[in-house]
């Protein structure tokens, strides 16, 4: 096809002013859902003959603002408003997933500035991946199965719109040259729940907004226990339980079907009404699965997400079965020096921290003075390297005492610092389950009496430090530490 072939889009649609967010929405829902069924159908038709004539194309929905002054906003919010006049701009897919957030957000910043937002196409169109992604009955086959090339009928992924510029600080405008009004573009958020369904098997939908990461499979063992007890207590608040390939029950006796293959990454969600409740991500071993992850799951905005997992002690004075609360990252995971130079603090989020704190008394029935017995508080170092005992230890252990590290591991520092990166509140709360550097190695007789009596209890803390959290206003919880000089307004 040559450049001159027509374009056939959907039927044109005006944009709209609303100073009602539930109408906003509603009216980005109508705009995506004909945009996407469009495609479909077109897509759909195009399988069934030769070579369409013409090129098809429909576009995202998008939200605008214009700022027209300088507001006088609440000093205490992170988010909820624009620093300083401008137009700006965001792009949508998902908006019946996201339907919620998008209210709460288009809500304050109405409040806000006192300004209506205006809805209506985008000038960025869909790819038709995207576009069929929800529609069971299609799929987009590989380069070549089709008689033409799909890019020259249709639209594709561009890496242009599917990057990190905005939550990266690099200075990103559309190309209308309005800003940046929510941290990612539509094709990121697309790009990201796709990933997610392939690497954790569930959907975006059963995602809630406290987010566990483990890097061991005794955790999920233990949360599906507790999942099922939840679910047989009718004042829990908890209503069904998701495993992989989108199983889901209601009812703790009943058997939960698995998947004939397993994820790279399972993942389980304990579902509370409005995405309250928890989901556990089994990352395994390793800082590249703890980006991948985070990486995917920042698009669904969460409230919190918490590191539950195991680490090497580095004291003498630990115990195996110890706890340690993070408040520093030395960060020797690589993964993320190119989106967050290490020289960048991670520093320690008040409203996490007191929340694991008291989640560990409250699971431990220890108090003040006497907690120091079974936690310590201080630097978590993560590694690349998983047999990083084999090596020399002149220099890492040089590094590790002059940070003042008291355990490692591989994933944590990774987290945090994606959390820090994409402005989603994080913890790290982990067990020792060795000490390298004090001859008690993880052996398969250590290993198994310990997981028997401390996984249970670690994984319960970190539940209840999520309801802790659960229970304060997001406000306060979605720390202005968090955020940088030049921000989105939305979340």
């Amino acid at each position: 096809m040559t450049e001159m072939t027509p374009v056939v889009t959907p039927e044109p649609r005006q944009r709209e002013l609303f100073d009602d967010a539930e109408k906003a929405v509603d009216r980005l829902i109508e705009l995506y859902e004909e945009a996407t069924g469009f495609l479909s159908k077109k897509f759909s038709e195009s399988l069934l003959g030769a070579k369409p004539s013409h090129r098809y194309r429909a576009h995202y929905p998008e939200i605008r603002l214009v700022s027209t002054s300088y507001v006088q906003a609440d000093s205490r919010l992170a988010f909820g408003h624009v620093a300083e006049p401008g137009v700006y701009s965001a792009t949508v897919t998902r908006p019946d997933l996201f339907r919620n957030y998008l209210i709460q957000q288009i809500g304050l910043v109405i409040r806000t500035h006192g300004q209506k937002v205006m809805i209506g196409p985008s000038d960025t169109p869909i790819p038709v991946h995207f576009a069929v992604m929800n529609d069971a009955s299609l799929s987009v086959p590989q380069e070549g199965a089709l008689q033409f090339q799909l890019r020259d009928v249709f639209d594709v992924p561009d890496l242009a719109t599917t990057n990190d510029d905005i939550v990266n600080g690099y200075g990103f405008a559309y190309p209308d040259g309005s800003r940046a009004l929510a941290p990612f573009t539509a094709q990121r958020v697309d790009y990201s729940l796709a990933r997610l369904s392939h690497y954790t098997a569930t959907g975006p939908q059963h995602f809630q907004n406290h987010v566990l990461f483990t890097n061991y499979q005794f955790y999920v063992e233990e949360f599906e226990a507790y999942a099922r007890a939840a679910l047989d207590d009718p004042d829990s608040g908890y209503t069904s339980f998701v495993g992989p390939g989108n199983a889901e029950i209601t009812d703790g006796g009943t058997a939960m079907p698995e998947p004939s293959k397993m994820p790279q990454m399972p993942t389980y969600h304990l579902k509370r009404k409005n995405g309250a409740g928890i989901t556990l991500v089994n990352i395994g071993v390793g800082p590249s699965n703890a980006k991948t992850a985070t990486d995917h799951i920042a698009v669904l905005r969460p409230h919190a997400w918490l590191m539950v997992g195991h680490c090497a002690g580095l004291r003498n004075s630990q115990a195996l079965g110890d706890f340690v609360l993070a408040h520093a990252y030395l960060r020797e995971d690589k993964v993320l020096d190119d989106d967050l130079p290490v020289w960048v603090p991670i520093p320690p989020l008040a409203e996490v921290q007191i929340a694991l704190e008291q989640a560990v008394a409250q699971v431990t029935e220890l108090e003040g003075y006497d907690l120091k017995r079974i936690m310590r508080t201080g630097t978590v170092a993560s590694v690349d390297n998983r047999n990083w005992e084999l090596r020399d230890q002149t220099g890492p252990v040089q590094r590790l005492s002059q940070s003042r590290a008291i355990a490692l591991d591989m994933e944590s520092a990774t987290i945090a610092a994606n959390g820090f990166r994409f402005r989603v509140p994080y913890g790290t709360l982990l067990c020792v389950s060795d000490k390298p550097l004090h001859g008690e190695l993880k052996l398969p007789g250590m290993a198994s009496s310990f997981y028997k009596t401390q996984v249970a209890r670690h994984l319960l803390i970190g539940i209840r430090a999520m309801e802790l959290l659960r229970g304060m206003p997001l406000e306060r919880l979605h720390s202005r530490k968090l955020r940088s000089f030049e921000e989105t307004a939305f979340l």
